[in-house]
Protein backbone atom coordinates (compact mmCIF):
# COMPACT_ATOMS: atom_id res chain seq x y z
CA UNK A 1 0.00 0.00 0.00
CA UNK A 2 1.27 3.55 -0.95
CA UNK A 3 1.06 6.13 2.03
CA UNK A 4 0.41 9.51 1.62
CA UNK A 5 3.72 10.94 2.59
CA UNK A 6 5.13 9.08 -0.49
CA UNK A 7 1.93 10.40 -2.47
CA UNK A 8 2.56 13.85 -1.35
CA UNK A 9 6.19 13.70 -2.89
CA UNK A 10 9.30 16.07 -2.53
CA UNK A 11 7.18 19.72 -3.07
CA UNK A 12 3.95 18.09 -1.84
CA UNK A 13 0.87 20.81 -1.58
CA UNK A 14 0.25 19.77 2.45
CA UNK A 15 3.04 20.39 5.28
CA UNK A 16 3.31 21.11 8.60
CA UNK A 17 5.08 24.86 8.22
CA UNK A 18 8.24 23.51 9.73
CA UNK A 19 9.71 24.50 6.81
CA UNK A 20 8.67 27.75 7.32
CA UNK A 21 9.42 28.16 10.86
CA UNK A 22 12.92 26.47 10.60
CA UNK A 23 14.01 29.01 7.83
CA UNK A 24 17.18 30.80 8.88
CA UNK A 25 17.22 34.32 7.83
CA UNK A 26 20.22 36.42 7.52
CA UNK A 27 20.24 39.54 9.90
CA UNK A 28 23.57 41.03 9.99
CA UNK A 29 24.00 42.49 13.85
CA UNK A 30 27.42 42.47 14.84
CA UNK A 31 28.55 43.59 18.66
CA UNK A 32 30.29 47.36 19.12
CA UNK A 33 31.12 47.09 22.44
CA UNK A 34 34.50 44.16 23.03
CA UNK A 35 34.52 44.86 26.93
CA UNK A 36 32.36 46.52 29.68
CA UNK A 37 34.67 49.07 29.50
CA UNK A 38 33.10 49.61 25.92
CA UNK A 39 29.69 49.18 26.40
CA UNK A 40 29.65 51.75 29.27
CA UNK A 41 31.41 53.91 26.87
CA UNK A 42 29.56 53.55 23.72
CA UNK A 43 26.07 52.98 24.81
CA UNK A 44 26.60 55.60 27.93
CA UNK A 45 25.78 53.58 30.26
CA UNK A 46 26.41 56.40 33.01
CA UNK A 47 24.29 59.14 31.48
CA UNK A 48 21.51 56.81 31.19
CA UNK A 49 21.59 55.78 34.45
CA UNK A 50 22.04 59.22 35.73
CA UNK A 51 18.48 60.04 33.63
CA UNK A 52 17.09 57.09 34.93
CA UNK A 53 16.85 57.59 38.71
CA UNK A 54 16.89 61.80 38.25
CA UNK A 55 13.28 61.80 36.68
CA UNK A 56 12.64 58.67 38.47
CA UNK A 57 11.17 55.85 35.81
CA UNK A 58 10.05 52.80 36.90
CA UNK A 59 9.31 51.16 33.50
CA UNK A 60 11.76 51.58 30.87
CA UNK A 61 12.11 50.22 27.00
CA UNK A 62 15.14 50.15 25.01
CA UNK A 63 14.74 50.22 21.28
CA UNK A 64 17.20 49.01 19.34
CA UNK A 65 18.39 48.96 14.89
CA UNK A 66 18.95 45.06 14.16
CA UNK A 67 22.15 45.93 13.62
CA UNK A 68 22.78 46.76 17.31
CA UNK A 69 20.44 44.36 18.96
CA UNK A 70 23.70 41.95 19.69
CA UNK A 71 24.72 44.35 22.83
CA UNK A 72 20.79 44.51 23.84
CA UNK A 73 21.26 41.81 26.28
CA UNK A 74 24.08 43.37 27.95
CA UNK A 75 23.01 47.22 27.89
CA UNK A 76 19.94 45.97 29.13
CA UNK A 77 21.56 43.77 31.76
CA UNK A 78 23.70 46.89 32.57
CA UNK A 79 20.63 48.97 33.82
CA UNK A 80 18.82 47.34 35.13
CA UNK A 81 21.40 46.12 38.03
CA UNK A 82 22.44 50.00 38.19
CA UNK A 83 19.51 51.09 38.25
CA UNK A 84 16.80 47.81 39.55
CA UNK A 85 14.31 49.53 36.93
CA UNK A 86 11.83 47.14 34.93
CA UNK A 87 14.08 47.73 31.62
CA UNK A 88 12.31 46.12 28.25
CA UNK A 89 13.72 45.34 24.98
CA UNK A 90 11.39 46.26 22.06
CA UNK A 91 11.75 43.31 19.36
CA UNK A 92 10.50 45.22 16.57
CA UNK A 93 9.62 48.73 15.35
CA UNK A 94 6.26 49.06 13.65
CA UNK A 95 7.90 51.96 11.53
CA UNK A 96 11.52 52.60 10.19
CA UNK A 97 14.08 51.93 13.40
CA UNK A 98 15.25 55.89 12.97
CA UNK A 99 11.68 57.07 14.45
CA UNK A 100 10.80 56.18 18.07
CA UNK A 101 8.28 53.57 19.15
CA UNK A 102 5.73 54.80 21.00
CA UNK A 103 2.96 52.38 20.13
CA UNK A 104 5.28 49.53 21.14
CA UNK A 105 6.69 51.27 24.20
CA UNK A 106 3.15 51.57 25.66
CA UNK A 107 2.48 48.00 25.15
CA UNK A 108 4.49 47.55 28.62
CA UNK A 109 3.13 50.60 29.95
CA UNK A 110 6.67 52.52 29.58
CA UNK A 111 7.54 56.00 31.33
CA UNK A 112 10.43 56.03 28.86
CA UNK A 113 12.30 55.14 26.06
CA UNK A 114 15.46 55.17 25.40
CA UNK A 115 16.66 54.47 21.50
CA UNK A 116 19.68 53.59 20.29
CA UNK A 117 21.52 54.08 17.22
CA UNK A 118 21.31 55.79 14.24
CA UNK A 119 17.81 58.47 14.05
CA UNK A 120 15.74 60.74 12.52
CA UNK A 121 15.29 63.10 15.54
CA UNK A 122 11.61 63.63 14.98
CA UNK A 123 10.25 65.13 18.07
CA UNK A 124 7.90 62.63 19.79
CA UNK A 125 4.59 63.66 21.06
CA UNK A 126 4.03 62.07 24.72
CA UNK A 127 6.71 59.64 26.17
CA UNK A 128 10.17 61.29 27.21
CA UNK A 129 12.99 60.04 24.90
CA UNK A 130 16.63 59.89 25.18
CA UNK A 131 18.68 59.51 22.47
CA UNK A 132 22.00 57.22 22.53
CA UNK A 133 23.30 57.37 19.24
CA UNK A 134 26.20 55.16 19.83
CA UNK A 135 30.21 55.74 18.55
CA UNK A 136 30.87 54.78 15.21
CA UNK A 137 34.80 54.14 15.13
CA UNK A 138 36.03 57.27 12.42
CA UNK A 139 39.74 58.21 11.34
CA UNK A 140 39.82 61.60 12.60
CA UNK A 141 43.55 62.25 11.11
CA UNK A 142 42.14 60.97 8.05
CA UNK A 143 38.68 62.92 7.62
CA UNK A 144 40.81 66.43 8.50
CA UNK A 145 43.01 65.56 5.58
CA UNK A 146 40.05 64.72 3.33
CA UNK A 147 38.18 68.25 4.38
CA UNK A 148 41.78 70.25 3.76
CA UNK A 149 41.98 68.87 0.00
CA UNK A 150 38.83 70.19 -0.93
CA UNK A 151 38.45 73.94 0.97
CA UNK A 152 42.53 74.71 1.67
CA UNK A 153 42.31 77.40 -1.12
CA UNK A 154 39.95 79.28 0.29
CA UNK A 155 39.37 79.12 4.12
CA UNK A 156 36.96 82.34 4.92
CA UNK A 157 34.40 80.75 2.84
CA UNK A 158 31.33 79.68 5.33
CA UNK A 159 31.29 75.86 5.77
CA UNK A 160 28.47 74.33 7.32
CA UNK A 161 29.34 70.49 8.88
CA UNK A 162 26.17 68.26 9.09
CA UNK A 163 26.61 64.44 10.16
CA UNK A 164 25.05 61.12 10.84
CA UNK A 165 23.88 61.32 14.73
CA UNK A 166 26.11 58.36 15.32
CA UNK A 167 29.60 60.32 14.25
CA UNK A 168 28.35 63.19 17.23
CA UNK A 169 30.55 62.66 19.55
CA UNK A 170 33.74 63.85 17.80
CA UNK A 171 32.40 66.72 16.16
CA UNK A 172 32.98 69.07 18.92
CA UNK A 173 36.82 68.23 18.32
CA UNK A 174 36.84 68.23 14.61
CA UNK A 175 35.58 71.69 14.38
CA UNK A 176 37.99 72.88 17.34
CA UNK A 177 40.79 71.25 15.35
CA UNK A 178 39.67 72.89 12.16
CA UNK A 179 39.58 76.26 13.64
CA UNK A 180 42.90 76.21 15.39
CA UNK A 181 44.84 73.77 13.66
CA UNK A 182 43.99 74.48 9.92
CA UNK A 183 42.78 78.01 10.26
CA UNK A 184 39.66 77.86 8.77
CA UNK A 185 37.56 80.76 9.60
CA UNK A 186 33.88 80.56 9.14
CA UNK A 187 33.13 76.87 10.27
CA UNK A 188 29.03 77.11 11.19
CA UNK A 189 28.48 73.46 13.44
CA UNK A 190 25.69 71.96 13.83
CA UNK A 191 24.07 70.26 16.50
CA UNK A 192 21.64 67.65 17.53
CA UNK A 193 19.51 67.30 20.57
CA UNK A 194 19.85 64.37 22.08
CA UNK A 195 16.42 64.37 25.02
CA UNK A 196 13.15 65.22 24.18
CA UNK A 197 10.01 65.74 26.54
CA UNK A 198 11.93 65.91 29.64
CA UNK A 199 10.50 68.45 31.99
CA UNK A 200 14.13 69.82 33.16
CA UNK A 201 15.54 69.92 29.45
CA UNK A 202 12.77 71.51 27.51
CA UNK A 203 15.76 73.96 25.98
CA UNK A 204 15.94 74.72 22.03
CA UNK A 205 17.53 76.78 20.32
CA UNK A 206 16.46 79.73 18.09
CA UNK A 207 18.01 78.87 14.89
CA UNK A 208 17.11 77.12 11.49
CA UNK A 209 16.13 73.26 12.05
CA UNK A 210 16.35 70.65 9.56
CA UNK A 211 15.55 66.99 10.94
CA UNK A 212 16.27 67.55 14.68
CA UNK A 213 19.84 69.30 13.74
CA UNK A 214 20.25 73.39 14.46
CA UNK A 215 22.97 75.21 13.61
CA UNK A 216 23.64 79.33 13.73
CA UNK A 217 24.06 81.00 10.74
CA UNK A 218 26.93 84.36 11.02
CA UNK A 219 25.51 87.38 10.20
CA UNK A 220 25.41 88.39 6.65
CA UNK A 221 25.31 84.82 5.41
CA UNK A 222 22.54 83.24 4.05
CA UNK A 223 22.05 79.42 3.81
CA UNK A 224 22.51 79.72 -0.18
CA UNK A 225 25.85 80.84 0.18
CA UNK A 226 27.44 77.70 2.70
CA UNK A 227 28.99 74.83 1.45
CA UNK A 228 27.67 71.92 3.25
CA UNK A 229 30.26 69.13 4.72
CA UNK A 230 28.65 66.21 5.57
CA UNK A 231 30.27 62.88 7.75
CA UNK A 232 28.29 59.16 7.25
CA UNK A 233 27.88 56.89 4.64
CA UNK A 234 25.62 57.27 2.09
CA UNK A 235 22.08 57.14 3.51
CA UNK A 236 18.52 58.77 3.46
CA UNK A 237 19.80 61.49 5.80
CA UNK A 238 22.17 62.71 3.43
CA UNK A 239 19.73 61.91 0.56
CA UNK A 240 17.38 64.32 2.29
CA UNK A 241 20.06 66.82 2.84
CA UNK A 242 20.95 67.43 -0.34
CA UNK A 243 17.21 67.39 -1.33
CA UNK A 244 16.62 70.38 1.55
CA UNK A 245 19.71 72.40 0.55
CA UNK A 246 19.48 71.88 -3.21
CA UNK A 247 20.98 75.33 -3.85
CA UNK A 248 24.24 74.47 -1.86
CA UNK A 249 27.54 72.23 -3.05
CA UNK A 250 27.67 69.58 -0.54
CA UNK A 251 30.92 68.17 -0.04
CA UNK A 252 30.69 64.44 2.25
CA UNK A 253 33.50 62.02 3.93
CA UNK A 254 32.26 58.20 4.05
CA UNK A 255 34.15 56.98 7.46
CA UNK A 256 34.02 53.18 6.97
CA UNK A 257 35.51 53.53 3.41
CA UNK A 258 37.79 56.15 3.96
CA UNK A 259 36.72 58.39 1.02
CA UNK A 260 35.64 61.95 0.14
CA UNK A 261 34.05 63.19 -2.47
CA UNK A 262 32.06 65.89 -3.88
CA UNK A 263 28.08 64.97 -4.23
CA UNK A 264 27.04 64.87 -7.88
CA UNK A 265 23.73 63.30 -7.31
CA UNK A 266 21.57 64.87 -9.55
CA UNK A 267 19.56 67.14 -8.04
CA UNK A 268 17.87 68.43 -10.71
CA UNK A 269 17.09 65.91 -11.77
CA UNK A 270 15.53 64.30 -8.72
CA UNK A 271 13.49 67.12 -8.43
CA UNK A 272 11.62 66.75 -11.40
CA UNK A 273 10.80 63.91 -10.87
CA UNK A 274 9.46 65.46 -7.98
CA UNK A 275 7.52 68.11 -9.72
CA UNK A 276 6.44 65.25 -12.20
CA UNK A 277 4.58 63.14 -8.98
CA UNK A 278 3.29 66.99 -8.00
CA UNK A 279 1.01 66.75 -11.05
CA UNK A 280 0.18 63.19 -10.84
CA UNK A 281 -1.25 64.53 -7.48
CA UNK A 282 -2.51 67.87 -9.07
CA UNK A 283 -4.82 65.31 -11.77
CA UNK A 284 -5.68 63.29 -8.93
CA UNK A 285 -9.46 63.09 -7.89
CA UNK A 286 -9.79 60.48 -4.94
CA UNK A 287 -6.34 61.11 -2.48
CA UNK A 288 -5.22 58.23 0.36
CA UNK A 289 -3.23 60.32 3.30
CA UNK A 290 -1.41 57.04 4.62
CA UNK A 291 -0.25 57.48 8.25
CA UNK A 292 3.30 55.78 8.36
CA UNK A 293 4.07 57.44 11.87
CA UNK A 294 2.27 57.12 15.38
CA UNK A 295 4.87 58.72 17.35
CA UNK A 296 5.79 61.98 16.13
CA UNK A 297 4.98 64.82 17.40
CA UNK A 298 2.21 66.76 15.10
CA UNK A 299 1.38 63.83 13.06
CA UNK A 300 -2.55 64.76 13.69
CA UNK A 301 -2.56 68.25 12.90
CA UNK A 302 -0.68 67.71 9.52
CA UNK A 303 -3.33 64.89 8.66
CA UNK A 304 -6.03 67.22 9.84
CA UNK A 305 -4.91 70.01 7.58
CA UNK A 306 -4.46 67.42 4.32
CA UNK A 307 -8.21 66.54 4.77
CA UNK A 308 -9.18 70.22 4.95
CA UNK A 309 -7.04 70.94 1.98
CA UNK A 310 -8.31 67.23 -0.23
CA UNK A 311 -12.15 68.76 0.72
CA UNK A 312 -11.57 72.62 -0.13
CA UNK A 313 -9.83 71.11 -3.33
CA UNK A 314 -13.15 69.32 -4.55
CA UNK A 315 -11.21 65.88 -4.04
CA UNK A 316 -12.23 63.13 -1.41
CA UNK A 317 -10.09 61.90 0.93
CA UNK A 318 -9.13 58.56 2.78
CA UNK A 319 -7.25 57.97 5.46
CA UNK A 320 -5.40 54.64 6.17
CA UNK A 321 -3.17 53.74 8.99
CA UNK A 322 -0.81 51.14 7.09
CA UNK A 323 2.80 51.08 8.81
CA UNK A 324 5.18 49.79 6.65
CA UNK A 325 4.34 49.92 2.61
CA UNK A 326 4.44 47.17 0.06
CA UNK A 327 3.41 46.96 -3.46
CA UNK A 328 0.52 44.26 -2.49
CA UNK A 329 -0.45 46.16 0.41
CA UNK A 330 -1.13 49.57 -1.76
CA UNK A 331 -2.92 47.80 -4.61
CA UNK A 332 -6.06 46.79 -2.36
CA UNK A 333 -7.04 50.28 -2.97
CA UNK A 334 -7.14 50.84 -6.58
CA UNK A 335 -10.22 53.54 -5.99
CA UNK A 336 -7.21 55.73 -4.38
CA UNK A 337 -5.66 58.09 -7.31
CA UNK A 338 -2.83 58.90 -5.39
CA UNK A 339 -1.11 58.76 -1.87
CA UNK A 340 0.08 61.40 0.35
CA UNK A 341 2.26 59.79 3.05
CA UNK A 342 2.89 61.28 6.17
CA UNK A 343 6.49 60.03 7.91
CA UNK A 344 9.41 61.18 9.38
CA UNK A 345 11.75 63.13 7.16
CA UNK A 346 14.03 60.29 6.41
CA UNK A 347 11.46 57.94 4.69
CA UNK A 348 8.93 60.40 3.30
CA UNK A 349 10.83 60.30 0.07
CA UNK A 350 9.21 57.41 -2.05
CA UNK A 351 10.65 55.86 -4.97
CA UNK A 352 7.00 54.85 -5.98
CA UNK A 353 8.00 53.53 -9.19
CA UNK A 354 7.12 50.22 -8.48
CA UNK A 355 3.41 50.87 -6.69
CA UNK A 356 0.57 50.86 -8.93
CA UNK A 357 -0.11 54.67 -7.69
CA UNK A 358 2.34 57.82 -7.17
CA UNK A 359 3.35 58.51 -3.27
CA UNK A 360 3.59 62.10 -2.34
CA UNK A 361 5.27 63.99 0.65
CA UNK A 362 2.43 66.55 2.60
CA UNK A 363 4.74 69.14 0.55
CA UNK A 364 4.25 68.18 -3.23
CA UNK A 365 0.31 67.45 -1.95
CA UNK A 366 0.60 71.29 -0.82
CA UNK A 367 1.95 72.52 -4.02
CA UNK A 368 0.07 70.30 -6.21
CA UNK A 369 -3.60 72.05 -4.52
CA UNK A 370 -3.29 75.16 -3.00
CA UNK A 371 -2.36 77.93 -5.73
CA UNK A 372 -0.86 79.91 -3.12
CA UNK A 373 2.12 77.79 -3.43
CA UNK A 374 4.52 77.92 -6.35
CA UNK A 375 7.31 75.89 -7.34
CA UNK A 376 10.34 77.67 -6.58
CA UNK A 377 12.68 74.59 -6.63
CA UNK A 378 12.50 74.55 -2.37
CA UNK A 379 12.20 71.21 -0.79
CA UNK A 380 10.46 70.93 2.53
CA UNK A 381 10.70 66.82 3.68
CA UNK A 382 9.94 67.56 7.41
CA UNK A 383 6.06 68.41 7.84
CA UNK A 384 6.11 69.85 11.51
CA UNK A 385 8.18 72.44 8.95
CA UNK A 386 5.80 72.83 6.84
CA UNK A 387 3.09 73.47 9.39
CA UNK A 388 5.31 76.40 10.53
CA UNK A 389 5.95 78.14 7.56
CA UNK A 390 1.94 78.01 5.71
CA UNK A 391 0.31 81.02 6.18
CA UNK A 392 -2.03 80.55 3.29
CA UNK A 393 -5.52 80.68 3.67
CA UNK A 394 -6.76 77.15 2.99
CA UNK A 395 -10.22 78.34 2.56
CA UNK A 396 -9.09 80.39 -0.71
CA UNK A 397 -8.27 76.26 -1.90
CA UNK A 398 -10.65 75.24 -4.91
CA UNK A 399 -12.62 78.53 -5.19
CA UNK A 400 -12.11 79.15 -8.61
CA UNK A 401 -11.13 75.80 -9.94
CA UNK A 402 -14.44 74.97 -11.97
CA UNK A 403 -12.27 75.30 -14.93
CA UNK A 404 -10.58 72.48 -16.61
CA UNK A 405 -6.92 72.65 -15.86
CA UNK A 406 -4.23 71.78 -18.42
CA UNK A 407 -2.41 68.29 -17.17
CA UNK A 408 1.04 68.28 -17.97
CA UNK A 409 0.60 64.70 -17.26
CA UNK A 410 -1.44 63.62 -20.67
CA UNK A 411 -0.68 67.02 -22.55
CA UNK A 412 -4.97 67.25 -22.23
CA UNK A 413 -7.60 69.29 -20.29
CA UNK A 414 -9.18 67.63 -17.28
CA UNK A 415 -12.09 68.40 -15.78
CA UNK A 416 -11.77 67.60 -11.77
CA UNK A 417 -14.45 65.53 -10.31
CA UNK A 418 -15.69 67.54 -7.78
CA UNK A 419 -17.31 65.18 -4.63
CA UNK A 420 -18.88 67.27 -1.79
CA UNK A 421 -22.59 68.57 -1.73
CA UNK A 422 -22.79 72.24 -2.62
CA UNK A 423 -24.52 74.40 0.10
CA UNK A 424 -23.45 72.04 2.88
CA UNK A 425 -21.38 72.81 5.64
CA UNK A 426 -18.06 70.26 5.31
CA UNK A 427 -18.86 68.37 8.91
CA UNK A 428 -22.73 67.58 7.26
CA UNK A 429 -20.66 66.29 3.98
CA UNK A 430 -18.48 64.11 6.15
CA UNK A 431 -21.26 62.60 8.49
CA UNK A 432 -23.38 61.41 4.95
CA UNK A 433 -20.36 59.71 3.29
CA UNK A 434 -21.74 56.49 4.30
CA UNK A 435 -25.27 57.36 2.88
CA UNK A 436 -26.84 55.39 -0.05
CA UNK A 437 -29.88 55.72 -1.85
CA UNK A 438 -31.90 52.66 -2.99
CA UNK A 439 -34.47 52.31 -6.06
CA UNK A 440 -37.59 50.16 -5.59
CA UNK A 441 -36.05 47.28 -6.57
CA UNK A 442 -33.99 47.81 -2.99
CA UNK A 443 -30.78 47.84 -4.83
CA UNK A 444 -28.02 50.97 -4.55
CA UNK A 445 -28.75 53.42 -7.53
CA UNK A 446 -26.69 56.25 -5.84
CA UNK A 447 -23.89 56.84 -3.44
CA UNK A 448 -23.56 59.95 -2.10
CA UNK A 449 -19.86 61.63 -2.12
CA UNK A 450 -18.98 57.79 -2.12
CA UNK A 451 -15.41 57.37 -4.21
CA UNK A 452 -15.13 54.00 -3.06
CA UNK A 453 -18.88 53.52 -3.82
CA UNK A 454 -18.54 54.76 -7.45
CA UNK A 455 -15.40 52.58 -8.72
CA UNK A 456 -17.36 49.68 -6.96
CA UNK A 457 -20.50 50.31 -9.32
CA UNK A 458 -18.15 51.21 -12.16
CA UNK A 459 -15.72 47.97 -12.60
CA UNK A 460 -16.71 45.51 -14.74
CA UNK A 461 -15.98 42.56 -12.20
CA UNK A 462 -19.47 42.77 -10.04
CA UNK A 463 -18.79 39.86 -7.79
CA UNK A 464 -20.16 36.05 -7.94
CA UNK A 465 -23.80 36.13 -9.24
CA UNK A 466 -26.62 35.13 -7.12
CA UNK A 467 -28.84 32.33 -7.88
CA UNK A 468 -32.05 32.50 -6.43
CA UNK A 469 -34.42 28.98 -6.02
CA UNK A 470 -32.29 26.68 -5.67
CA UNK A 471 -33.57 23.77 -3.66
CA UNK A 472 -31.74 22.97 -0.17
CA UNK A 473 -30.18 19.65 -0.57
CA UNK A 474 -28.59 17.74 2.63
CA UNK A 475 -24.53 18.06 3.16
CA UNK A 476 -22.75 14.90 1.67
CA UNK A 477 -19.51 14.14 2.98
CA UNK A 478 -16.90 14.97 0.10
CA UNK A 479 -12.92 13.29 0.09
CA UNK A 480 -10.57 14.41 1.49
CA UNK A 481 -6.95 14.31 0.79
CA UNK A 482 -5.28 15.92 -2.18
CA UNK A 483 -5.81 15.72 -5.55
CA UNK A 484 -2.70 13.54 -6.42
CA UNK A 485 -3.83 11.19 -3.77
CA UNK A 486 -7.14 11.32 -2.49
CA UNK A 487 -7.88 8.82 1.08
CA UNK A 488 -10.24 6.70 -1.31
CA UNK A 489 -8.21 6.08 -4.11
CA UNK A 490 -4.88 4.61 -1.62
CA UNK A 491 -6.50 1.00 -2.14
CA UNK A 492 -6.88 1.54 -6.07
CA UNK A 493 -3.28 2.97 -6.42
Amino acid sequence: MTSMASLQGKNGFVDDGSAVIERILEVKSEKLAASVKQLEDIYEIDRTVKVLLDNGFEKVALQFPDELLADSTEVATALKERTKKKIFVLADTSYGSCCVDEVAAKHVDAECIIHYGRSCLSPCSQLPVLYVFGKQPIDLAHCLESFDQFFKQDKNQPLLIMYDVVYSYCIDDFVLRLRNERNFKNIIQSFVKSEFNFSNNLKDISAPKHSGRHYILPENISIENCTIFYIGYESLTLTNIIMTYNKCKVFSYNPEIRIGRLETIQVNRALMKRYYMIQKAKDADVIGIVVGTLGIASYLTVISHLKKLIIHAGKKPYTFVMGKLNVAKMANFMEIECFVLVACPENSLIDSKEFYRPIVTPFELEIALNPSRQWTGEYITDFQLLLSCNHSNIEEVGKDDDEPHFSLVTGKYKQSRKYGIKGVSENIADNMKDLTLRNQNTSVSTLINSAAGEYFNSRTFQGLEQIKGTEVQLAEEGRSGIAKGYTDEVDHL
